[in-house]
């Protein structure tokens, strides 16, 4: 059997982090209190629910999907105000979004999505003089 790919959804609760993976016969779901243990958790469920089928994921193999709220909690060395000025957004809005107060349309969310992957492809691309 092929592995399936695991893409596990994310979300900031108010007590922790919740992640969720529901395909086909296929549901996993648990919590943690950080990401940290998020991703061990869901590693050992993900192994668990593969086991009589003898798969075994690596951390590596299982991506994540993030709310907003979840992606700016974890990656807090993203500054919300200079993204926001990044990709021409009101400060304030995005940080509504980012806390939950408000729901991004899909046409904003593809916007902040494009600006913290520029910023990714930016970094990537860096070099420092030695």
């Amino acid at each position: 059997m092929k592995k399936p790919k695991i893409q596990m959804v994310v979300n900031k609760e108010d007590l922790g982090y919740s992640a969720l993976y529901d395909k086909g016969d296929v549901f996993i779901a648990t919590q943690a209190d950080t990401f940290e243990e998020l991703k061990k958790n869901v590693l050992e469920a993900v192994n668990l629910s593969f086991e009589e089928e003898g798969l075994v994921y690596a951390n590596d193999e299982i991506a994540f999907s993030y709310d907003l709220e979840s992606f700016f909690d974890f990656y807090k060395v993203i500054n919300a105000k200079a993204l926001s000025e990044r990709i021409g957004m009101n400060q304030s809005l995005l940080a509504q979004y980012i806390r939950g107060i408000k729901k991004p349309s899909p046409k904003q969310t593809k916007r902040i999505l494009k600006g913290v992957q520029q910023i990714g492809k930016e970094l990537t691309e860096a070099e420092f003089i030695v």
